[in-house]
């Protein structure tokens, strides 16, 4: 008798015709094939409602930084033009801001980003590039530029009561100073500004973010104190000229409503007052404006979709006592397991990536027609969202069916994964859930996968409020998704083990 060969198989236990075996199962059961036909199509289905659906934006045009990102840039400005090189000192001793109680009435508070210094700009023209040197209601001195980038500055001018203050332009780089007296000099950072042209724009400027407590978001004005300028190089024309960068409208610049910019020079002292900000525009600025997350809010409605294909996958063949065949000709069993979850992530993945790649575009052209502004992002942004909004739905496909062989029951697969991961997700989208615990639900649970929407940056210079509802995550978006990938491969391996120990 010839002895059997104890060689690896390559007949129906192979791994690739455990592949072909599941894609066969997958493909010719009409309801799995229309779920996840029916994720794809509700993803586009709700980019089209939420475009054509959205409210016109009436205020003013959102300006742009040098970089194409989205910005806040509204001060109270009193400039000189500068032709080529030069610098300009001041002192600053005085800085005290005040937030409306009432239409009619101010009170004197705490804005720990009012600005007030000095800064050398491309032009008046909003988002156009700069540099400045500043004191701050609360931050000490910083040097700022690209409306993005922030240096602290030392503490020992931070800490003096009358704060000297320097900026110097050598071609394309400008350099901030800082000194406690006027006399001994620290250099705060250097800034490569491009495209500022020959002749730029320069002087004294005063902003005054608005002011966030318990009773909301509320502008604020504030006002500096600076002694007699000193500008070297050439500065043309000895008067300066005081104006307000940015819409006169309150609202968008900043003011309360009885306040406005102004300036006076009497005595070597200029008295300048301002509001607004120069910055990064956040979601709290632009209340009105939407971003290409929004626009995929369908990827919520296609979750639950392929979450149900995903338990069903495996749970019908335990309904139908299928399993023991499925078992029998594939003794392997964790192969098997895995056999589904590479086929049911793959189909998932294919389906989520087609129906984000039709979404997003289209939503988006149909939300800008109908005059609502969506926060610019760079092409490579959009492909990462689209990727990951896949990712994200053959994730949760892949945990649902790993749930499904735990459980082996399809109520409670659905109802188990939908819980762990629609619901943390509805809990983040509560506009009054206090921060703490929103950001948390983002950071632990399955929900966390939702960061691959995320466009949009926080950033520690701007005071905003930086939670999921307001489409800021605390995890970067491949973290957040690796959140629930590790819950999927967790239960994958908790099922592996099941599956080997059950259905003898």
């Amino acid at each position: 008798m010839t002895p059997q060969s104890s060689g690896p198989r390559v007949g129906r236990d192979g791994f690739p015709q455990l592949l072909h075996a599941e894609w066969t199962k997958f493909r010719t059961t009409p309801g799995w094939v229309t779920g996840t036909a029916v994720a794809a199509l509700l993803m586009v289905l709700f980019a089209v409602l939420t475009g054509i659906s959205s409210v016109q934006n009436d205020a003013s045009p959102v300006p742009n930084g040098p970089d194409g990102t989205a910005v806040t840039d509204s001060f109270y400005f009193v400039h000189r033009p500068l032709t080529g090189d030069g610098d300009i000192t001041v002192p600053v001793s005085s800085l005290t801001s005040s937030i409306p109680t009432s239409p009619a009435e101010l009170r004197p508070g705490s804005v720990p980003w009012a600005k007030a210094g000095l800064i050398i700009k491309g032009g008046t023209r909003q988002g156009s590039p700069y540099a400045a040197i500043m004191v701050t209601g609360g931050h000490g001195v910083r040097m700022q530029d690209g409306f993005v980038h922030d240096i602290a500055g030392p503490a020992s001018a931070s800490s003096a009561a009358v704060r000297w203050l320097r900026l110097k332009r050598s071609g394309d780089t400008i350099t901030g100073y800082a000194s406690p007296d006027g006399r001994r000099w620290t250099t705060v950072g250097t800034a490569h500004v491009p495209d500022l042209g020959s002749t730029t724009q320069g002087g004294l400027f005063v902003a005054s973010p608005p002011s966030m407590d318990g009773m909301g978001t509320r502008g604020s004005v504030t006002t500096a104190v600076f002694g007699d300028p000193r500008a070297q190089g050439a500065w043309s024309g000895d008067d300066w000229t005081g104006e307000q960068i940015g819409p006169e409208s309150p609202t968008f610049a900043g003011y309360p409503e009885t306040v406005s910019g102004s300036f006076t020079g009497s005595d070597g002292r200029f008295t300048v007052t301002g509001a607004g900000d120069i910055a990064p525009a956040v979601r709290e600025s632009l209340p009105t404006g939407g971003t290409v997350g929004e626009i995929l809010i369908g990827t919520f409605a296609a979750l639950v979709a392929v979450i149900v294909v995903g338990a069903l996958f495996i749970t019908a063949e335990y309904r139908r006592s299928l399993i023991h065949v499925t078992l029998a000709a594939s003794p392997r069993r964790s192969r098997v397991l895995l056999a589904k979850a590479v086929v049911l992530g793959g189909v998932t993945f294919v389906a989520g990536l087609v129906g984000a790649a039709v979404a997003l575009p289209l939503g988006e052209r149909l939300a800008r027609s109908n005059g609502v502004y969506i926060f610019p992002v760079a092409s490579s942004t959009q492909l990462r969202v689209v990727l990951g909004v896949a990712a994200l739905l053959a994730a949760a496909s892949v945990l649902a069916l790993a749930v499904g062989t735990i459980v082996r029951h399809s109520a409670a697969a659905v109802t188990t994964v939908i819980v762990a991961v629609v619901l943390p997700y509805l809990l983040t989208a509560v506009p009054f859930m206090p921060a703490s615990v929103s950001n948390w639900v983002a950071r632990v649970t399955p929900a966390a996968a939702f960061a691959v929407q995320q466009t949009l940056e926080p950033y520690h210079q701007v005071t905003s409020i930086y939670t999921p509802y307001n489409g800021y995550y605390p995890l970067a978006p491949w973290a957040g998704l690796a959140v629930l990938v590790g819950y999927a491969l967790v239960a994958l391996a908790v099922a592996a083990v099941l599956l080997n120990r059950r259905d003898a």
